[in-house]
């Protein structure tokens, strides 16, 4: 028996992240008197990212034995990745410092987490789409529960874990039903032998209601939502920032993998699957965001009608569907950044800024971060000139060139009903007075200076939004030759 080395080319930034977390693990052990693990967990997705551009060729690679695969749409999601990870460490050092919760747990298991996403973003092969999936799950698991003296942390955890175990059920049956009409594990094979046909229609239905069940407990659309908001309002607020932006990347590349990349051949079984949960996650996620106080409940309601907006771009199953998906969910995870990393960053002196109403009259205390604040809502909310507008606007364009044309006209509907909750968040900031015991914020300059650069970069990629859809357009082309 011989054993031919794999190209490890493709898998370099993977094998450093996870070097380099098991380095920062081993060294907090040895230096737990010094701050090492901030500034190379820092050093590590800077490092990451250097590796992914520096090893990105246009061509699609793949390696161990077919069943990871590097390709341009995998690049720019993990770079993108590495960024929001990055977002997510800087913005939650002050809270976590101020609750007892800057552990090297946080660093090493954020960390993880990342490796989880970038595998599921790079799979080619139901076990490796799995092995992801689940180091990504459990990652956040344990971030839910870290604060390990809260009672609504544990119950959040608790929760999360007993639906992910259900929804990792659901995707490993359908798995198991589509490998036995197929005979194989690997995507691209599958999707040839499906194109071939001769397999039983009835398995095949039933093994795709299974997967794309999982899939919306993942992505937590409707109908299968309801941990999205008690998930976010009980976990600690530097995690709820890193569950409700990082992750999504990894959920939008999933969602390519196993439906476009694997079972396109089947799209006019699951293309009307995508469409209910994308109808029910716009009615659900907006009306149910009107009645909230909670903020990050709110956008957590938000979060469920903005994967819905995702969802519609992959149901037209067209390639401008799918060029419209990856903007917006790149779109979104910027969005996501800036207003979970300004509810964290306004968390002060032991108070959770986690009710609309600790947000009122902000634009009289600080101004800058009132403004930024207005900008993400507004941006959230789909109105120009800002990025948010322009991503609706190419998943209603992918829906009208695929003839969708209802669905375009039900999803401007509910936007202007999601925009409400998001101008009332802007009314309370300019419009309210603010409480007689309201914080003052005092700088903290790294953290205030990349929230400006987030909050800007909404604000100029929906000015010049080209850029990042001439991106997203060459990425798809490469992958999806």
């Amino acid at each position: 028996m011989t054993f031919a080395l794999p190209d490890l080319n493709p898998v370099l930034p993977e094998i450093f992240v996870l070097g380099m977390t098991c380095a920062i693990l081993l060294i907090d052990a040895l230096f737990k008197d010094r701050d090492l693990t901030y500034p190379l967990t820092l050093f590590t997705l800077v490092f990451a990212a250097a590796i992914t551009v520096f090893t990105s060729v246009p061509q699609v690679q793949f390696t161990f034995g077919g069943q990871f695969v590097d390709d341009a749409m995998a690049d720019v999601l993990k770079l993108m990745g590495y960024f929001a990870t990055l977002a997510v460490v800087v913005y939650s050092r002050p809270y976590l410092v101020e609750r007892g919760l800057y552990k090297v747990e946080f660093f090493a298991l954020a960390l993880f987490a990342l490796l989880g996403m970038m595998v599921m973003i790079s799979a080619n092969h139901f076990l490796t789409l799995y092995i992801g999936l689940e180091l990504l799950s459990l990652s956040l698991y344990a971030l839910v529960a870290l604060q390990r003296d809260s009672a609504q942390a544990t119950e959040a955890a608790m929760k999360y874990f007993v639906l992910g175990a259900l929804a990792s059920g659901f995707l490993l049956y359908g798995m198991s039903l589509l490998y036995g009409i197929t005979g194989t594990l690997e995507l691209s094979v599958m999707a040839q032998l499906l194109q071939a046909g001769g397999q039983d229609q009835m398995v095949l239905a039933f093994g795709l209601v299974f997967l794309v069940a999982g899939l919306g407990f993942k992505l937590g659309v409707a109908p299968f939502h309801m941990w999205v908001p008690d998930i976010y309002q009980g976990a600690p607020s530097a995690v709820t920032l890193f569950i409700g932006s990082a992750p999504k990347l990894a959920a939008f590349a999933f969602t390519m993998r196993l439906l476009v990349d694997g079972l396109h051949p089947a799209v006019e079984y699951w293309q009307g699957m995508l469409a209910v949960m994308a109808v029910l996650s716009l009615a659900i996620g907006n009306l149910a965001a009107i009645m909230q106080t909670n903020i990050k409940r709110m956008l957590a309601y938000s979060t469920i009608s903005h994967m819905g907006f995702l969802l519609l771009g992959i149901m037209s199953g067209t390639f401008a569907g799918y060029t419209a998906g990856m903007f917006y969910v790149i779109a979104y995870v910027l969005m996501s950044l800036g207003s979970f990393g300004l509810v964290v960053y306004l968390s002060r002196n032991g108070l959770e800024a986690e009710n609309i109403d600790d947000f009122r009259g902000l634009n009289s205390r600080n101004p800058w971060l009132a403004a930024l604040m207005a900008i993400l809502m507004f941006s959230m909310a789909g109105l120009p000139p800002f990025v948010g507008f322009y991503a609706k606007l190419a998943i209603l364009q992918s829906l009208v060139g695929a003839g969708f044309v209802w669905l375009a006209v039900v999803a401007v509907m509910f936007s202007l009903i999601g925009a409400f909750y998001y101008l009332r968040v802007v009314k309370v900031l300019y419009f309210d007075a603010p409480k007689p015991d309201a914080p003052v914020y005092p700088a903290i300059p790294d953290v205030q200076a990349l929230l400006s650069i987030n909050g800007l970069a909404v604000l100029m990629l929906g000015i010049m939004p080209q850029p990042l859809i001439t991106l997203c357009t060459y990425a798809m082309q490469m992958t999806l030759q």
